[in-house]
């Protein structure tokens, strides 16, 4: 799992690449101008950035300038723009590749992987930055593809254990059954009862481990990661 920062000001644009690399199971935060992501990138470091060129006000080419003064975190630019010209100026001043618009998500995720591989500091990462998520007493192990509740583990299917892995991926954030489904599901047609049924098991499973909630219904809207406070905390 990779911490990458997409940074465009198209909020459709944002969301597709957004589902698109939770679904490979990285952590994403996003941005939609230079300066909100510079602020961002100096508060923490990263992975990989992902950049749209034709930013308002101070654009990619200028937010990689400034991210490289830094870090060396790789960067991939995206533009509606397929001219030579800029794609020679964003590998120039440190871009590691250019996706011109429109593109496949797909097609994206596999070159986000790509980079990273290329990228000798990516794989020293220590085991416990990126291979485990927590909250309270869950714990996620993404590589051995465990949940634990309070040290304890709790079987779950492969696709149980995807969609909690989600909702851990943006603890603040309440996804619709529609975006659980299309990040849990890409590309295959299942009713959003689906969800629910496999929310249904994943709370039985936790409330047997001494769990009290873990996914929260937000009606009308979706489902979040509930608040997990360690058994017996005060509420």
């Amino acid at each position: 799992m990779a911490s990458i920062l997409v940074v465009d000001d198209d909020p459709h644009i944002s969301q597709v690449v957004e589902f698109a690399l939770l679904a490979a199971g990285h952590e994403v935060r996003t941005a939609a101008d230079a300066e909100t992501a510079l602020a961002v990138l100096r508060d923490s470091p990263i992975d990989l950035a992902i950049l749209d060129i034709n930013l308002p006000g101070k654009d990619g080419l200028w937010l990689c300038r400034a991210l490289r003064e830094f870090s060396q975190a790789p960067v991939i630019f995206l533009s509606a723009r397929d001219e030579e010209l800029d794609r020679v100026m964003g590998l120039t001043i440190g871009g590691d590749d250019y996706v011109t618009k429109p593109f496949s998500p797909r097609e994206l995720t596999a070159r986000v992987g790509a980079v990273l591989r290329r990228n000798p500091s990516f794989p020293a990462r220590a085991p416990e930055d990126g291979q485990r998520l927590s909250s309270g007493p869950l714990s996620l192990d993404l590589e051995s593809v465990e949940a634990f509740w309070d040290g304890a583990k709790v079987d779950l299917t492969p696709t149980e254990f995807k969609l909690l892995r989600i909702l851990c991926q943006r603890p603040r954030k309440v996804f619709s059954r529609d975006e659980i489904l299309d990040l849990v599901f890409p590309g295959v047609a299942v009713g959003d009862r689906t969800i629910d049924s496999h929310i249904l098991h994943i709370r039985k499973k936790f409330l047997r481990a001494g769990a009290k909630e873990i996914i929260q219904t937000q009606h009308g809207l979706g489902y979040s990661l509930a608040q997990c406070p360690r058994p017996g905390a005060a509420p």
